[in-house]
């Protein structure tokens, strides 16, 4: 509970702060704005895995941060042991001009029917998949996704946008209530037999496939537990927005997001943990994928996305080096945000710009780790890795170090301290930074994580 509480923190200060901070080091306007989904109903053991057209803001801007969790009718954050969140995502999508209201009107499953064009972010996976700028699960209240300054997600290029079609936002919602169901875990983790599940929806049978994705489909329903009451409730997902208008000030970053299912025939998202039944309860299943590197350029942030039962993931370069570990977080109470045998976090990477690269076409290796006290079906690996391609009179070297001729370092560090920053956000700075620090020293030396198994 201390780490928890201790993280928490950590990620407060350093929204806050950087938000403060950031403003006064470039004079931009960092907007901030929070909007709600379209509402969705749920009840016991049902399952809601569909597409909206999303609120998002508007123009030629770089994104700073998206943060999202599900709430009620009155805004109140509802827990993950009665409404799983197995993940939400951000897509963009290219339509038609003069076809916006059509393409807006309609259920997003049809919009092939209006002329549009897939976005999506900079790979790695093939034919779109896992497009999304950002996307998270049941970690969303305690994963920092702020992108420090002076880099950003840059959307609504007009230089990009191809011509006669204009930008819109789709978010997808995979939630799963879980009251009175017969198992909790089974049903989060999507295991076939606990939804009646025994073919695909195009009637093609799941043969060696014990649960996922493909069991727990929008409508589908989780066996429940005698005498559970059909109260429904109305949800959404409340997210918020974090922007600055573009200026040539902003460093643009690649997204990027590795699978490590990706053994070289596509992404296939998720995966099984098998039970290691008379081995010590500490194994750990330990599964690795090598990845041809996206173009060079410095990582500014890395986070990965895993399920309950997850004990971390590293990404490596091609020479071993550790490029970012990403450790989870598990609950200890009942509360929204602290829920116990889930994963309520992940921490993030943030390597000081210029300290940790990647190169052209430079062989990484992403590690994922599962507990195997117990099987676990529908899991995943995945490595989101925020990138700074070299600029303007930039260049890399063999190992991957970036050179150039100005001197932007000592720059940067002229304008912090040039700047009139009050005291109370030099404070900030120094408290978050300290608090960060013994928060990376203890989730190091954390290595058995509390997870604990769900119960019904």
């Amino acid at each position: 509970m201390a780490s928890f509480l201790l993280w928490s923190l950590v990620s407060f200060l350093y929204i806050h702060v950087h938000q403060a901070s950031s403003q006064c080091l470039n004079k931009q306007t960092l907007y901030s704005e929070t909007f709600r989904s379209e509402a969705f109903t749920l009840g016991p053991g049902e399952v809601q895995d569909k597409y909206y057209y999303m609120e998002f803001p508007t123009g030629h801007i770089a994104l700073r941060g998206f943060f999202a969790e599900v709430v009620d009718e009155q805004g109140v954050p509802v827990p993950l042991s009665e409404v799983y969140l197995h993940h939400w995502v951000v897509l963009n999508r290219y339509v038609k001009q003069n076809h916006t209201q059509k393409f807006l009107a309609q259920d997003y499953s049809k919009y092939r029917s209006v002329p549009s064009k897939l976005g999506g972010n900079d790979g790695v996976c093939p034919d779109h998949t896992l497009d999304q700028f950002f996307g998270l699960g049941s970690e969303t209240r305690h994963t920092n996704t702020s992108i420090p300054y002076p880099y950003g997600i840059v959307v609504g290029d007009p230089n990009k946008i191809p011509d006669g079609y204009e930008e819109l936002w789709v978010l997808n919602i995979h939630a799963i209530d879980t009251r009175g169901v017969e198992d909790r875990q089974g049903c989060t983790e999507c295991r076939c037999d606990l939804y009646n599940v025994t073919a695909t929806k195009n009637g093609k049978p799941l043969k060696n496939y014990q649960g996922g994705l493909r069991c727990c489909t929008d409508g589908s329903q989780c066996s429940l537990s005698q005498g559970i009451p059909a109260a429904r409730k109305k949800l959404f997902l409340q997210y918020t927005v974090e922007w600055v208008e573009w200026d040539e000030s902003v460093v643009p970053l690649k997204v990027y997001i590795f699978d490590v299912t990706d053994t070289g025939d596509g992404c296939k998202i998720e995966y099984d943990i098998p039970s290691s039944l008379g081995l010590p309860s500490d194994s750990i299943d330990i599964r690795e994928t090598r990845v041809v590197s996206p173009p060079s350029g410095q990582v500014i942030y890395g986070v990965a996305h895993q399920h309950s039962g997850g004990k971390g993931a590293t990404l490596y370069g091609e020479d071993g080096r550790e490029i970012c570990t990403s450790l989870p977080l598990y609950g200890s109470g009942a509360n929204a945000g602290d829920e116990v045998g889930y994963i309520v976090g992940m921490t993030s990477c943030y390597p000081k710009p210029g300290s940790v690269n990647i190169n052209d076409k430079e062989l990484l290796r992403l590690q994922s780790n599962y507990s195997t006290q117990q099987g676990h079906t529908g899991v995943m690996g995945l490595f989101y890795l925020l990138v700074a391609s070299p600029q303007h009179g930039e260049s890399t070297s063999k190992d991957g170090k970036f050179s150039s001729s100005s001197k932007s370092n000592s720059t940067l560090f002229k304008i912090v301290t040039g700047s009139k920053l009050s005291t109370s956000i030099v404070f900030g700075i120094v408290l978050a930074s300290m608090a960060t620090f013994i928060v990376a020293k203890h989730m190091r030396n954390r290595r058995a994580l509390q997870y604990e198994a769900l119960t019904a």
